[in-house]
């Protein structure tokens, strides 16, 4: 069997050697002619998989190693009848982390406190369910909105409306799949009118997609107040992205929050998993063999703020992954979008909480109890 993988996916060679032979390509440049002789197809967020890219193909089984959907036609795949998987909850925990990490660091870099904020979840799905839970661990207030999972009578949390995320939070973070249709959709669900209602002082996150938040709208915003804190993962536009809204935002960062070693190894995994099912081929590669043993991180702060803002940038410090993305703000737009693009492909090593053992001689049990519940071990 011949298989396609994006250069991007991690061990896919040696992930996918019990199912076929396997070749890696740029996922932003894979055209039809590139998959004239693939059985199976293996993307990430940066293949649009559609009727252009299959027609005429042999392709039987297209698997992404993503959460996300929006770039898959999938009606086009059922009328062809070609199988289908994602890989949906894999780089949850490593996101979720990333955006509880931006909020310390961006804490003590712009002289608010967490602990008193309120937050807004925006999207209750996989990584908005886990950032609500380390959220509530930390003793952090939150409200969350989401309407179709309101709808569908989930009774987990109890579900507000934007308008009182808008009015009663003072720090929002989007975690919503990009729809355009539906009752529901979310592309721009942050619009210039919404933008206009954030309480002064406000945090704003997005790791969701880019086009969730409207990027001209709030460049446009930046230009008027300077009492908001932004943080960006993803961009409209990618990997041409606004530069005037990258030199603006707090925190930039491109579009790497779910790049954990754990995050992308489970992706790996759970589409080898997927393809090995649809061919009836049994499939040996596991991450675990991919990790490390425990990594050490000591504390030294005992007073409570400290010793958090202390931990999470021990854990992973984002202002390097923003000082990278910032240093292209300046070159032509086609080259900041080739340097975007290698920041991705060539992202340092970072690991997911659980693979660090904490030391924390001066700290209380109770604090223990929550860096514990964090899945950091003791």
């Amino acid at each position: 069997m011949k298989i396609i993988a994006d250069e991007n996916i991690p061990y896919a060679k040696e992930a996918f050697a019990d199912l076929g032979q396997v070749t890696t390509l740029p996922g932003r440049q894979m055209k039809n002619s590139d998959l004239l002789g693939c059985d199976c197809l293996l993307v990430r967020s940066v293949t649009k998989v559609n009727k252009q890219l299959l027609e005429n193909t042999p392709v039987k089984f297209v698997a992404s190693a993503t959460i996300g959907t929006d770039h898959i036609d999938l009606e086009y795949l059922q009328q062809q009848k070609i199988g289908f998987s994602n890989a949906p909850g894999c780089n949850a925990e490593s996101a979720s982390e990333y955006m509880i990490n931006a909020l310390f660091e961006l804490s003590e870099k712009k002289g608010f406190k967490p602990f008193e904020l309120t937050a807004g979840i925006i999207g209750h799905g996989n990584v908005g369910s886990r950032v609500k839970k380390k959220l509530d661990t930390l003793g952090i207030k939150t409200l969350v909105n989401d309407p179709p999972l309101q709808d569908a009578g989930d009774d987990s949390v109890n579900y507000v409306s934007l308008q009182t995320i808008l009015h009663e939070c003072n720090f929002i973070t989007c975690h919503v799949p990009l729809t355009t249709d539906g009752k529901y959709p979310t592309y721009h669900l942050i619009n210039k009118s919404v933008l206009n209602e954030l309480a002064e002082n406000t945090v704003l996150f997005n790791a969701a997609r880019g086009p969730v938040i409207d990027n001209q709208a709030l460049s446009t915003l930046l230009n008027e107040r300077s009492d908001l804190t932004i943080f960006l993962d993803t961009w409209e536009g990618e990997p041409v992205i606004n530069q005037t809204l990258l030199k603006q935002v707090d925190f930039a960062t491109p579009h790497i929050a779910g790049y954990s070693v754990e995050g992308k190894l489970r992706g790996t995994q759970m589409i080898m998993q997927a393809a090995g099912e649809f061919f009836n081929k049994e499939t040996s590669w596991s991450m675990c063999d991919y990790l490390p043993q425990k990594l050490d991180i000591k504390i030294t702060q005992s007073n409570s703020d400290s010793l958090w803002a202390e931990l999470f940038k021990a854990h992973y410090s984002i202002q390097q992954d923003h000082n990278k993305l910032v240093a292209l703000a300046k070159l032509p737009r086609d080259q900041l979008a080739k340097e975007f693009d290698l920041l991705r492909k060539n992202y340092p090593t970072r690991y997911e909480y659980s693979q660090f053992k904490i030391n924390a001689p001066q700290t209380s049990g109770s604090t223990l109890q929550a860096i514990h519940k964090l899945r950091f071990q003791l």
